[in-house]
This record gives C-alpha cells, structure tokens and sequence, in this order.
C-alpha cells in the first residue's frame, strides 16, 4: 500500500496530533519500509525544525486512530508519565462478532505476551511475566442480524494486542482480525476493526486538558461511521 503523510488534527510547540491509518506501523525496524515515526520526523525535518518524534504509545498495524507525539524529550518524559499513571484517557470503537453478553461491563484478565510469535494470550492470574489487563466496554448497535456488534471501549491498561485478545477469549473476536478470529474467506486483507476513537491527557508544558476525537473511515468500520458522531 501506498504510505502517505499522516493527517496532522493539531500541532503545537510540544506535541503532534495525528491519524494513524489502518494497515500503517507506528514504528518499525525494517530498513525501507515507511512508518508513522519516520513519516512525521520528515515531516518536521522539510519544515527546518529538529526532527525529533517522542513515542508515547502504539497502535497495532491493522488499526486506525488518533495518536498523540511529543516533539521534545520533556514532553516524552511528561506524556508518558501519564501513560504510566494511566491518567490518559484512551477510548476504542470496535465491531465484535456476535453481541457480547452482558452488553456493558468490564473484561479483566492476565495476558502474557510471547515475543517470538508477536502474539498475547490470557493465562492464570499468578503466571510469571503477565501482566493485568483491565477495559470497560458498552455496546452502541446491534448489526447484521445480531451477527455483529458495535462496541465503545475504554481502555485502562495498554497491554500488547489487549483489546483484541480480551474479546476473542470472551468469545467475540474483532471483525476482520485474522490473528485471533477467523480468517478472511478468500484470503481477502481487511483491517481490523478497531478504531482509537479518543485520546484524552493534559499538556506537557500548559497543563491544560486536551481532548481529540475521530470517527473511525476504514472499509471494517462501512456502514456504522456514521452513527458514531457522539462518541
């Protein structure tokens, strides 16, 4: 696919509000191969300002949304002081398989992560090396027949894939995921359907609230992006 400039929504001093489209790395190794990061220190680097990106936090691949940067190391230090603290805020919509039951609670669990597969599972409370993963969900449409559902999350831990692994132990994979569903009929790609829909923190230098929401625009989300406006 075709990598283009991410969608800057708000920029300042200190921080880069962005769109992440779907199918784009935030960050990756691979020589040559373009990612959110890179794109946005070119970015500042054709416009003569240092070209330093701070990463506060990821989104996986397959998924779209909002994302917040710092163009400073103290604004790295502060903005991921609040990711640590989980003061900010970060809310997902997502479509499930199936409606989850009941249609708004939380999903708490241990994930543990294996590097070599790039995979999370959900083991035993008390496994060494997992960490808790804890989110609150509610449902905002029933779709196709009952078949499908639209779901609010808020999530309060970031771990590896957890949104993701958490509704498919629950029973209700994302549509379109492929790495914990069930693949796509004729191997046809579709991105996960998974938006980061809000991003709520406080600015690192004027400690003001700052507040951005998106509608989720991704094929995997046709047909329900616009009943999403209040989110």
């Amino acid at each position: 696919m075709r990598i283009k400039q991410p969608e800057i929504i708000y920029e300042d001093e200190a921080i880069i509000v962005c769109r992440k489209e779907a199918g784009v790395a935030v960050q990756t190794a691979r020589a040559g191969q373009a990612d959110v990061v890179s794109l946005l220190k070119n970015y500042r680097a054709k416009k003569k300002e240092e070209p330093y990106i701070g990463l506060i936090h990821r989104l996986d691949q397959p998924v779209e949304g909002v994302m917040v940067f710092a163009k400073t190391p103290q604004a790295t230090a502060k903005l991921s002081a609040q990711v640590s603290s989980r003061s900010m805020e970060k809310e997902y919509l997502a479509v499930t398989t199936g409606v989850p039951e009941p249609q708004k609670g939380e999903l708490r669990d241990w994930l543990l992560r294996d590097g070599k597969t790039n995979t999370s599972a959900v083991v035993a409370r008390g496994t060494s090396q997992a960490k808790e993963a804890v989110l609150d969900y509610e449902v905002e449409q029933v779709l196709e027949d009952a078949q499908q559902a639209l779901v609010h999350i808020w999530l309060h831990t970031g771990r590896h894939h957890q949104i993701r692994v958490q509704f498919a132990h629950a029973g209700y994979p994302l549509v379109g995921d492929t790495k914990y569903g069930k693949p796509e009929q004729g191997g046809r790609y579709c991105p996960v359907a998974l938006c980061s829909c809000r991003i709520g923190f406080l600015h690192p230098v004027t400690k003001k609230k700052m507040e951005f929401v998106i509608e989720p625009k991704g094929k995997a989300f046709s047909g329900v992006a616009k009943d999403t406006k209040n989110v």
